[in-house]
């Protein structure tokens, strides 16, 4: 049996990780400022991590949610005081794109409504709703399409108040991306998402805050919609929230009321996913990660504004993206191949940054100056 082909693969086989690093079969050393997608959050094989699994996966592993597990209970308890949304509610899944899956299926519960405004260059993943509330169509299916999608422009106050002037009534929900990931670092500013959160207040729609990419502490606070200073209706979270063990979930407002079998999942939640997302939250609050994306990401953000040839560097935290002129767009690739160093990328030249939120200043300053070098190198070579 083949794989089926659906990724574009460097050929590299990674055999060990620790910290922002990872070794491939060679022994070769690699900087990661990708982290697999945003994933790495507290930073490869952390020890705490790696004791809380090993001594859950010694007691029990798995059974599902028709028993009390007092592990789902202690996330909460220490995930709402982490997020500051003590009074929210959690459902746990097992992905980003099931938690926007859920969270808009909710919404739609709650309001008895269809519609939902979506905004161009977002990524909410590759399910049924999720997908169709994706701004790709190479990887919306026929089946995923969606009449029931508006896709507006993204931190155009004008044309949301004109699409809820006209369409108000029927507007089930809003989803956005504080920080467009795969859209390309695009940041949603504290007035349009003021804005959102005013007119689903007004016209009785369910504000949702898609924090898969942006959230849990990637931008120095936990969502990074936090910066606008409003609460969103749900939250949804992913990614960096197991450090690589699959889990995700929702965080739901006081005033949403649940009802027996509106949501439910078989492995969402379980005892080894809780384990996980609770040695992240742990790490966390004990190492001051979110302090130290702050920290780390404005320090690294500094050093590529002052590389003239980068251009629009933006973001939060670190979650870092800039524009690569047309002829230095193989700097990626050179990056990782002559660097040993993996960086993101998105449509349009862009690279992105997400690297482990314990990312240190030394780790910075070895990805400044080897950008340096190779920018340095590709515009003095003859083939430029």
């Amino acid at each position: 049996m083949k794989l089926f082909d659906v990724y574009p693969i460097n050929n590299i086989t990674i055999e060990r990780a620790k910290g922002s690093n990872v070794w491939d079969d060679q022994g070769t050393q690699y900087l990661d400022l990708y982290g697999g997608h945003a994933v790495i959050s507290i930073g490869h094989t952390h020890p705490h991590y790696v004791a809380r699994l090993t001594e859950q996966l010694n007691k029990v592993g798995f059974y599902s949610n028709s028993v009390r597990m007092p592990l789902q209970e202690e996330l909460a308890a220490k995930l709402g005081k982490l997020s500051g949304k003590e009074d929210y509610q959690l459902f746990l899944v097992n992905s980003g794109a099931e938690a926007n899956e859920n969270a808009l299926k909710l919404a739609s519960f709650v309001n008895g409504r269809k519609k939902i405004i979506t905004f161009k260059k977002g990524f909410h993943g590759r399910t049924s709703l999720a997908v169709a509330a994706t701004d790709n169509p190479a990887i919306v299916a026929p089946v995923n399409q969606n009449p029931n999608i508006i896709f507006l422009p993204y931190n155009d106050e004008a044309a949301l108040e004109a699409c809820f002037k006209e369409q108000g009534s029927e507007i089930s929900s809003v989803i956005i991306e504080g920080i467009q990931g795969v859209g390309g670092i695009n940041v949603a500013s504290p007035e349009f998402l003021k804005k959102i959160r005013s007119l689903c207040t007004e016209y009785g729609a369910v504000y949702i805050a898609d924090g898969i990419q942006c959230g849990y502490g990637r931008s120095g606070k936990f969502f990074s919609h936090d910066f606008a200073g409003v609460n969103a209706d749900i939250y949804s979270m992913a990614k960096g929230m197991g450090n690589g063990f699959p889990i995700g979930g929702i965080l739901i407002a006081p005033e949403i009321q649940p009802k027996h079998s509106m949501l439910g999942t078989t492995f969402g939640g379980n005892h080894l996913a809780c384990a996980a997302a609770l040695a992240v939250v742990e790490v966390m609050e004990k190492e001051k990660l979110m302090e130290n994306a702050a920290e780390t990401g404005n320090y690294l953000m500094e050093g590529l504004k002052q590389i003239p040839e980068l251009q629009n560097v933006r973001g939060r935290g670190l979650m870092i993206g800039f524009d690569v002129p047309e002829h230095l767009k193989d700097l990626r690739k050179k990056l990782l191949w002559e660097n040993k160093i993996f960086t993101g990328e998105a449509k349009g030249n862009v690279i992105r940054l997400l690297p482990s939120l314990a990312l240190t200043k030394a780790d910075a300053d070895q990805f400044l100056m080897a950008i340096k070098a190779t920018i340095a190198s590709m515009v003095s070579s003859p083939a430029h």
